[in-house]
């Protein structure tokens, strides 16, 4: 028998009294998706790695948006964790609704002398958690979202970061191939940011740096990137999409054509 796509009274889904769980949720542009999502009345699983205090206090802003959230620790490096997470999020909410797999590594490293070490960490938990977690929020059998963080580089190139570059290709083929095989009960889309966030360690003159590598020449906001994030979830007829929320970045990108 067929499985039918969920019925929606619009356009768009609605978010209200859903549940999401939202990984790397302490810091950055996860804990700007989380607020969003209980903005909007959705209940949010907040992941994190080793951020509990950051964690819990997402967690408390959210609940004072009158809608529940959890903390769940789990290292994604580790594929038995990455693998468990969704259950123990559907144990802690009693079921979830949307994925949003946000958590990732940064780190420096060039093609000249990466290792195979560098390059298992980046693919582990940039790509390979994601899929697994995304493999087990669909086996539950629900019909649901999923959004995958890219990033605008992806269509380019970031020599200064191999690894992760690479990690984040990946990525991108996953997300357009669970689009095609999640369907129709689940759908796949992803959101690739740009100039929004300078990296650990680095203030605004970073950024301000380098506003003029986008077509619209300024920084943007992790509320961008996360109203991208619910126009994806509520989107009910969106599927195997990118949103580039990056001034126009990925438009100048010419490494694969």
């Amino acid at each position: 028998m067929p499985v039918r796509p969920p019925r929606s009274s619009s356009v768009d889904a609605p978010l209200k009294g859903r549940t999401a769980l939202v990984t790397g949720a302490a810091k950055r542009l996860g804990r700007a998706v989380a607020l969003a999502l209980a903005e909007r009345g959705v209940h949010v699983v907040v992941h994190y790695g080793t951020s509990r205090a950051e964690a819990e206090a997402v967690a408390r802003r959210i609940r004072r948006s009158r809608v529940k959230a959890w903390t769940l620790a789990a290292d994604l490096a580790d594929p038995g964790q990455a693998r468990g997470l969704v259950a123990r999020a559907a144990e802690a909410a009693g079921a979830l609704d949307f994925l949003v797999n946000n958590a990732s590594i940064f780190t420096p490293s060039r093609l000249a002398d990466f290792t195979l070490e560098d390059l298992s960490a980046n693919v582990q938990v940039n790509a390979v958690a994601p899929l697994l977690l995304a493999r087990e929020f669909v086996a539950r059998g629900r019909p649901g979202s999923i959004v995958n963080f890219l990033d605008t580089r992806i269509v380019d190139y970031d020599r200064e970061h191999v690894a992760y570059h690479l990690s984040k290709r990946m990525l991108h083929a996953l997300t357009r191939m669970m689009a095609l095989e999640f369907a129709p009960r689940v759908r796949v889309n992803a959101v690739a940011p740009g100039l929004i966030l300078p990296p650990p360690g680095e203030g605004r003159a970073y950024l301000r740096r380098y506003r003029t590598t986008n077509p619209l020449q300024r920084i943007g906001s992790p509320a961008g990137v996360a109203e991208a994030v619910l126009f994806l979830l509520r989107s009910a007829f969106v599927t195997g999409q990118v949103i580039y929320v990056d001034g126009g970045r990925h438009l100048k990108g010419q490494m694969y054509g």
